[in-house]
């Protein structure tokens, strides 16, 4: 009688599942990379003079996060191709990871606003208004003074923002990138659904090994810039 549990195919399947974590990798970095852009636009928005621009802002963040991460996949996997035919451009042949990071990307970008937004304003204005009156021009008060300062308090929900990116990443097997996720569900498929166990105990490794080193990661980083704040305090 075949075991229900075998922790052979557990051990097995770490080599099958790790060489496809380069493009979980890229869909992160690129996510990230196009996220944190489009997030400084937003908050931009959100903290300019402009009503209608903040507005739209507002708007855009509010509609992004109350989306389902599976729901706005697939309307962007089968939503963007329709739109973009009226134009006669056929994109249904491009590379899934495509429409992964563009998912991601707009989901990113309304998280990262308000992570941006919340930093820039914790930071106190006279700041930048004593930077300016000592000589220093409004973008060198804001490079020198308010960025390093707001970035420091972004950090953590940055990364925060960043381990719920990975996380909601592994949906993107189902639109068929095969990523870390996608092959372990090629696996199990492949195993005609038997020892299913043990490769969703495999993939849930991997992902807390990764978890606890972003942790672990930007936990440093928050002591690292924070040190600067501690030796004020202590005088």
């Amino acid at each position: 009688m075949e075991k229900y549990f075998d922790a052979s195919y557990l051990w097995g399947a770490f080599p099958m599942l790790i060489p496809y974590l380069k493009v979980t990798f890229w869909v992160v970095i690129l996510t990230v990379l196009f996220g944190t852009l489009l997030g400084f636009m937003l908050a931009a928005m959100k903290v300019g003079n402009s009503k209608i621009a903040r507005k739209i802002a507002n708007g855009y963040t509010t509609v992004l996060r109350c989306t389902p991460s599976i729901v706005l996949l697939f309307l962007v996997y089968y939503g963007v191709p329709a739109l973009i035919s009226n134009i006669g451009i056929d994109i249904n042949d491009w590379d899934k990871i495509f429409f992964v990071v563009l998912t991601f990307t707009l989901q990113f970008g309304a998280i990262m606003s308000e992570v941006i937004r919340s930093a820039y304003e914790s930071i106190d204005k006279g700041q930048f208004e004593a930077a300016v009156s000592v000589g220093l021009s409004n973008k060198q008060a804001y490079w020198r003074i308010v960025v390093p300062q707001a970035f420091v308090v972004a950090l953590p929900n940055f990364g925060n923002a960043l381990l719920e990116l990975m996380k909601e990443g592994s949906l993107a097997y189902t639109i068929g990138l095969i990523d870390v996720m996608g092959k372990a569900n090629l696996i199990i498929a492949g195993n005609y659904n038997s020892h299913a166990l043990e490769i969703y105990i495999a993939i849930s490794i991997i992902y807390w090994i990764l978890s606890i080193a972003i942790e672990q990661f930007f936990s440093l980083l928050e002591k690292l810039f924070s040190k600067g704040k501690q030796v004020i305090k202590s005088v």
